[in-house]
């Protein structure tokens, strides 16, 4: 475990620039450009409070937004406390993810969290081992490192999302697999999960 939220948004930036390493870095998502193309059961106005409340919350809770990568029942998150020098929190999870190549098998991801309040920027650190955790893992995927953040502004906030996948070198199939997640004129399931969960409005996409 790292120290503080730099300490590990170093180590994150180091290994973005890895040349043996996967980096992949999807489309900015407008959050209100997007909302046009669903159906609301009351209207919603997304800001960049929202969007924040949402990231932290499912860094802490990913099970309940993204039940679609995150075995149901399998995520636990414990160790929480606050960072030294930008007093958001930093704390440990654990889930069983879907893999990101073979969506049918799912396998135990341990990951180091850090947040960041003042950047609204959260980093999650894959590992093979986590204090109060016997097990230490043996992935049959590289283990990758990802960060979420906010950008924007309060009424036109901005959903950012990178990831870098420790490999031995570059692997074109992950970039690709990757590539095809950016689907125009669709929000991330976890805002969506957000919507109806959170703000108890139903959408759908029209």
């Amino acid at each position: 475990m790292f120290h503080n939220c730099q300490e590990a948004e170093q180590a994150f930036n180091d290994c973005w620039l890895n040349p043996e390493y996967t980096q992949i870095e999807l489309d900015n998502v407008d959050v209100n450009a997007l909302l046009p193309f669903y159906h609301t059961n009351k209207p919603v106005q997304f800001t960049g409070t929202m969007l924040w409340d949402m990231e932290t919350k499912k860094a802490w809770n990913p099970g309940k937004y993204i039940p679609y990568v995150v075995k149901k029942d399998s995520a636990r998150s414990w160790g929480k406390h606050t960072c030294p020098l930008m007093g958001g929190d930093i704390f440990v999870r654990s889930s069983l993810q879907k893999q990101w190549l073979n969506p049918d098998i799912y396998e135990e991801v341990y990951e180091e969290v850090y947040v960041n309040p003042h950047k609204k920027l959260i980093t999650f650190l894959g590992t093979i081992s986590l204090p109060e955790m016997s097990h230490t893992l043996s992935p049959k995927q590289p283990l990758f490192h990802v960060q979420h953040g906010v950008a924007g502004s309060e009424t036109h906030p901005i959903n950012t999302w990178c990831i870098v996948h420790l490999t031995q070198k570059n692997d074109p199939i992950l970039i690709q697999h990757f590539k095809n997640l950016n689907q125009p004129n669709t929000l991330p399931g976890f805002i969506t999960e957000y919507i109806e969960k959170d703000l108890q409005i139903a959408i759908q996409h029209t």
